[in-house]
């Protein structure tokens, strides 16, 4: 077996129980939001608990970001487990001897959350330490799959075990992948080479600065960031609006069995892209991508029936793996090793605000600006209505489709550059 190989297994070793890990956290997030819906029959309790655990994964991944370009990646991963891990039990104690109250699950998962900060950075830059660049494409589609399998698996999983078990129970078993995760970790730490940190003495401050200077100074990076955000705003968009558009013709057994269908999609990608895929051609495979996702939007945005928009949906996400894939390669590639935690982290951070920006804005939009458009005396019901429909989520629709638009743009902005690159390289040997 070649070294290559050999660090590619060790990679796997850990991937596997990452696996596990995402399925125990989306079995928790899963059983807990349904627990706290059915005993409140409030969506604001429910939103706000999936806020609680998402956003402190977020921020807390700054610190976590400095951390793992200044201590042992690997036992920053193992630290992070532990601290989710100990969010689960406090949550799974205050079920057993609190349970009327709620606040607890809050804070559980908040806690939680705060542990995947510390855990994720960590884990993505030792993705460097353990493989080689010609595997990068390979691990990345692996990780997706991993992050797939929580609202693909989980889902499902939860589903089953709630019906059988208490609460307390379920949460168990997510605390039981952490220590699985963790302890794949610990087994392979001393079979790979540390990699040499930087100076512990330098302040957060100065070393966080170092990370932002980094990026601010690499225009490859820089583009690709922008590029990253957008492609997360508008992915965003199509999460608030799937659910308004698809219960305007269809029920709420297709919605979940649309949501599940794309899933697959993703999944399908990602083993594709995890078992084939290679680190060249990365711009095309983005500009690619991106157009036919974007293109897919346009058709999101006008199918009125189930079985068609259940095709395309399948087919959109079936196109994100490579996007993200692409642009994750590409990142890695543009990154010094000892830089990559705290880049990784501002990346994470940046490109999440699109995604928040599109959560606090796309609802507003859409009640107050572009479904009374498309209503039967909206003031494009006899224009725009006349080719995509009206109806109260036909405005919905019309938001996706200007999405669409933008993804497509951006893929041709893509394309063009690359273009002018290969001139630019051409005309340099004639």
């Amino acid at each position: 077996m070649n070294k290559s190989q050999k660090s590619f297994n060790l990679f796997f070793i850990i991937w596997s129980g990452q696996l596990l890990s995402r399925i125990g956290s989306g079995i928790s997030v899963f059983a807990i939001g349904i627990y706290l819906f059915q005993q409140t029959g409030i969506t604001s309790t429910y939103s706000f608990f999936l806020l609680c655990a998402f956003l402190p994964s977020v921020l807390f991944a700054l610190v976590g970001g400095v951390w793992a370009d200044r201590k042992d990646r690997k036992l920053m991963m193992v630290a992070g487990d532990i601290v989710s891990s100990f969010g689960i039990l406090f949550t799974i104690a205050m079920l057993l001897f609190y349970p009327e109250k709620y606040w607890p699950l809050y804070i559980g998962i908040a806690i939680s959350s705060f542990g995947a900060g510390l855990h994720s950075p960590a884990f993505k830059a030792s993705v460097t330490d353990l493989i080689d660049a010609q595997a990068y494409s390979k691990a990345s589609g692996l990780i997706q799959l991993a992050e797939a399998s929580r609202y693909l698996v989980s889902p499902i999983i939860a589903g089953f075990l709630i019906t059988w078990f208490s609460l307390p129970m379920v949460l168990a078993i997510d605390v039981i992948t952490f220590f699985v995760a963790a302890l794949a970790v610990i087994l392979i730490r001393n079979m790979t080479i540390q990699p040499v940190y930087t100076d512990k003495k330098e302040r957060f401050i100065k070393d966080f600065t170092k990370g932002l200077t980094y990026i601010g100074n690499n225009h490859t990076i820089f583009r690709l960031l922008y590029i990253t955000t957008f492609v997360t705003f508008f992915t965003g968009v199509l999460q608030v609006l799937i659910v308004p558009i698809v219960l305007s013709f269809a029920d709420t057994q297709a919605l979940g069995i649309i949501q599940s269908v794309a899933a697959f999609g993703m999944v399908f990608a990602s083993l594709f892209i995890g078992v084939w895929s290679t680190t060249k051609r990365q711009y095309t495979i983005l500009s690619w991508s991106l157009m036919g996702a974007g293109l897919l939007y346009l058709l999101i945005g006008m199918s009125t029936d189930t079985v068609l928009f259940t095709m395309t949906a399948f087919c959109f996400f079936l196109t994100l793996p490579f996007v993200n894939t692409s642009l994750e390669v590409l990142f890695r590639q543009n990154i010094a090793n000892e830089m990559q935690g705290r880049i990784w982290s501002l990346i994470s951070l940046i490109s999440q605000i699109g995604m928040l920006v599109a959560l606090a804005t796309t609802g507003m939009l859409a009640d107050r600006l572009f479904n009374p458009l498309l209503t039967e005396d909206g003031y494009l019901a006899e224009t725009i209505g006349q080719i995509i429909g009206i109806g109260p989520a036909r405005g919905s629709g019309l938001m996706v489709i200007i999405s669409g638009i933008f993804l497509v743009l951006i893929s041709v902005c893509i394309r063009e550059r690359v273009r002018d690159a290969k001139e630019v390289f051409r005309h340099s040997y004639l």
